[in-house]
């Protein structure tokens, strides 16, 4: 059943997909302006709305994950702000001559998908995000949320994303929404390889890791945002009112994947500077995670139901030796260094191989907006090459070469 849902969503998105390929970037940018003015629209805002009361009302999630979950018109005035911010964005060049050879041109040109799937968390902001970043790389999409939004993710596309691209001109089908729950549906979605060749998978670091190995038996691409959490390390030369600060900013929402998760201090500042730490995260309502430790140092607690409001603290003897904890123990998300010595913020960031490195700066601003103006489809991890950090439309396309005489 579920994979003859998913199969049915990914071939109207296939048949729309040329409707996407072929439009102007004035349409395109029209379509987005469209999303974020409905966002603001009194009548599709209040369905969206009341939908996601129903949702939050039946989810049984604990209250980080509700935090995800939930909208509001702050936040759906936020989402249409990152739109209209992207629609402003020049489209990038699709071709570009790259070399010219004895009686011929080589020329670079980018290159839609196609069909691009999602699988992400309830986050029904994610519906936006993503369906954004597809509309402006001109690629059709499959999206798939947690059971817990289906009901918000159907009003926003119903609401919002059809009627907006209807208006543009732009076929409405190009968008479409898995509407079935269960776990099959998921697995569907990346054995598609003629039809869905890519995959953005996001959520619970087992389930995405599942999915990459159940997409790779089936030759499809993914890129994955499995696991997160950031690391703070508060050096010996830290300046323990930024260092405080930088703590307490971290942490102003536990159910994302940048937020503090593995505080590491510096051990000849251990006994001063613990209690100012423990203060913060008793004025926040956060629980320390303290030596000795019965789990691993990465352990990502917004992943851990109840248990969410949770830090993990430990000693380490230097930058060296964060930067490698923060390297092997964590999912090489984020980390940053508090310090006023530039030797030690060099030792630090240098020896640091993950997606973003920070010196005096929150964790929290490794998001696509936030760092580069962008919404995001997720964040990629991989330690291989391909787009790493905040993924967005620049990043979802394919490379074509063509030769032509001169």
């Amino acid at each position: 059943m579920g994979a003859d849902v998913v199969r049915a969503c990914a071939e109207a998105a296939h048949a729309a997909s040329g409707s996407l390929a072929a439009a102007t970037p004035e349409a395109i940018d029209a379509a987005i302006r469209a999303i974020a003015d409905r966002l603001t629209d009194d009548k599709a805002a209040d369905a969206v709305l009341a939908a996601n009361a129903e949702d939050m009302r039946t989810s049984g999630l604990e209250s980080a994950m509700l935090d995800r979950l939930r909208l509001d018109r702050d936040r759906l005035t936020g989402m249409a702000h990152q739109l209209r911010v992207l629609a402003e964005v020049p489209h990038p060049r699709w071709s570009r001559v790259v070399r010219e050879l004895p009686g011929a041109l080589v020329e670079e040109r980018r290159k839609p998908v196609g069909v691009i799937g999602a699988n992400f968390e309830a986050r029904p902001n994610v519906v936006i995000d993503m369906a954004s970043q597809l509309l402006k790389s001109r690629n059709a999409g499959v999206l798939r949320t947690g059971s817990a939004a289906i009901g918000s993710a159907a009003a926003l596309v119903d609401e919002v994303l059809a009627p907006a691209l209807s208006g543009a001109g732009l076929d409405p089908a190009a968008v479409q929404l898995v509407r079935a729950p269960g776990r099959d549906t998921a697995r569907a979605l990346v054995a598609q390889p003629h039809l869905i060749p890519l995959v953005i998978l996001r959520g619970s670091g087992d389930s995405t890791r599942e999915l990459t190995a159940e997409a790779a038996r089936h030759g499809v691409r993914t890129l994955a945002h499995a696991d997160g959490g950031g690391v703070l390390y508060l050096d010996r030369a830290a300046d323990e009112g930024k260092a405080l600060e930088l703590v307490r900013t971290s942490l102003d929402r536990l159910g994302v994947c940048n937020r503090l998760n593995l505080l590491l201090i510096a051990r000849d500042r251990w006994d001063e500077l613990l209690p100012g730490v423990l203060g913060v995260l008793a004025d926040l309502g956060i629980e320390a995670d303290l030596p000795p430790h019965e789990h691993p140092l990465g352990l990502e607690w917004a992943l851990q139901d109840g248990r969410e409001a949770t830090i993990t603290v430990a000693q380490v003897d230097g930058p060296a030796e964060a930067a490698a904890l923060a390297d092997s123990q964590t999912s090489g998300l984020a980390a940053c260094i508090a310090t006023e010595d530039p030797a030690a913020a060099a030792a630090f960031l240098d020896a640091y191989s993950g997606t973003g490195a920070f010196w005096n700066v929150t964790t929290r601003l490794l998001d696509g907006f936030k760092l580069l103006g962008l919404p995001e489809t997720g964040i990629n991890v991989d330690r291989v090459p391909g787009p790493r950090g905040p993924v967005t439309f620049l990043d979802l396309h394919l490379r074509q070469f063509v030769v032509t005489p001169r």
